[in-house]
């Protein structure tokens, strides 16, 4: 063999080991690239009810329920997405309450002062846990509950949704599944083989037919909105698209456009439009 081509062997046989070690990082390091939570325990602010809900699996995690001055017109369950704590959607809730809906803002294990650590089955048993303390509240309608996720959060709600109906199905930035996220940000990896945590939104909405809200910014850079748009269409869903919000903009938190548009969906839901 000639010296270029064994530069060149031996060249490729670097890359090679060098791409098996990402793909072996990206296995074992991969719910730390995907899971960002802030752990620090956030202060409740006034008029903020601390409450704890019961995991099937044993854990004990802190939410916080924020009701309206009057009768709420809806109680919605809020899913966040995949970084921050409860305290960083506050203002989310803040706003629903302000146009009269009670919100049960969670925090997944390991978030916000929780125990645990997440994973999507994690992440389901804590939304089913939030979902078992509203159908046990007194002041709470059950056929007046809403399942709002965010970014992650939308195939936490979508899991849910699948194994208990709500009234109606906000989703904020979702996609069809993270591994389609996921092999657009590393086209590089194989990451449908790799990925553990699928949050599979497409195949739990499969059989769900009812009222659904698609909310997405038209410049997200790391959930494409053609992908909110598949699921928009798979679900004859409501549409909102905001004109050159990203993804962590502040108007796909508490903006105006956003929060009037849940609200008149819900309300249409609820009580007819």
């Amino acid at each position: 063999m000639s010296g270029p081509a064994r530069t060149a062997l031996v060249v490729l046989a670097a890359l090679a080991a060098l791409w098996l070690l990402l793909v072996l990082a990206a296995w074992f390091f991969q719910r730390q690239l995907i899971f960002l939570p802030d752990r620090t325990t956030p202060t409740p602010p006034a008029g903020v009810e601390t409450v704890t809900l019961r995991t099937g699996d044993g854990l004990e995690l802190s939410a916080w329920y924020l009701v309206p001055s009057e009768a709420p017109v809806a109680t919605v369950l809020a899913l966040p997405g995949n970084a921050g704590n409860r305290e960083l959607r506050l203002p989310l809730a803040q706003g629903l309450v302000a146009r009269g809906h009670a919100v049960l803002l969670v925090d997944y294990r390991g978030y916000g002062g929780n125990p645990g650590r997440p994973s999507e089955a994690g992440l389901l048993a804590d939304a089913r846990a939030a979902r078992d303390h509203l159908e046990a509240r007194d002041d709470v309608e059950p056929d007046r509950l809403v399942h709002l996720g965010e970014s992650i959060g939308t195939g936490v709600a979508a899991a849910l949704t699948a194994e208990r109906p709500p009234a109606a199905l906000v989703l904020r930035s979702p996609f069809p599944s993270l591994t389609e996220v996921g092999a657009r940000h590393y086209p590089f990896l194989p990451v449908r083989w790799l990925l553990r945590d699928e949050f599979a939104t497409g195949r739990h909405l499969a059989g769900w037919d009812g009222p659904t809200l698609v909310v997405a910014g038209d410049a997200d850079t790391i959930v494409a909105p053609e992908l909110s748009a598949r699921v928009a269409e798979a679900t004859d869903a409501r549409r909102l698209w905001l004109p050159g919000v990203d993804h962590n903009d502040r108007a796909l938190l508490d903006g105006d456009a956003y929060l009037d548009a849940v609200d008149a969906f819900v309300r249409d839901a609820v009580d007819g439009p």
